[in-house]
């Protein structure tokens, strides 16, 4: 399965990579997402839970970024195992344009799914993840909105000083 996006984000290039590398921005952005641990410089480990069609399942598995060309684009990749839902396994191609004071995030992901998740078929399976994937980086322009310049210091959220 492979999705494309792109998503306008109200803040300087360099606040959305740091972002875009910040545990706490990326866990409120993952829909579901209940915990995500930094293991690495580039590595994470997080827990899902995720509905997809008529099975709900919690997934656990470990994040990494790659080929990182700092601030403008990464590749992160990860893979999950659901217990006897199955696994689930992707990657998001993430590509930052600045736009004046803006930025333009454009994304492609790619993602599998086996065991009983794949046995739902591949038309329910792409529909139902479609939204999430989509709502993933809708959240995290709202995530970002929330931490602008006048409120970032409310959120306790450490953000660069070159935007407080």
């Amino acid at each position: 399965m492979e999705m494309t996006g792109e998503q306008r984000i109200k803040a300087p290039q360099g606040i959305v990579w740091w972002a875009l590398n910040d545990r706490d921005v990326l866990q409120a952005s993952i829909p579901g997402c209940k915990t995500l641990a930094k293991t690495s410089e580039t590595g994470f480990e997080a827990t899902v839970t995720a509905k997809i069609g008529p099975v709900s399942a919690t997934f656990t598995g470990a994040v990494v970024l790659s080929d990182i060309d700092a601030p403008h684009s990464y590749r992160i990749s990860g893979q999950g195992k659901g217990g006897i839902a199955g696994f689930a396994s992707g990657s998001a191609d993430i590509h930052l344009v600045p736009d004046g004071d803006e930025t333009v995030l454009t994304y492609t992901v790619h993602a599998q799914v086996g065991g009983k998740l794949a046995q739902i078929g591949s038309r329910l399976i792409d529909s139902a993840a479609r939204s999430p994937a989509a709502q993933v980086f809708v959240n995290f322009s709202e995530c970002l909105s929330a931490l602008g310049p006048k409120d970032a210091r409310k959120t306790g959220v450490v953000v660069p000083t070159i935007w407080v």
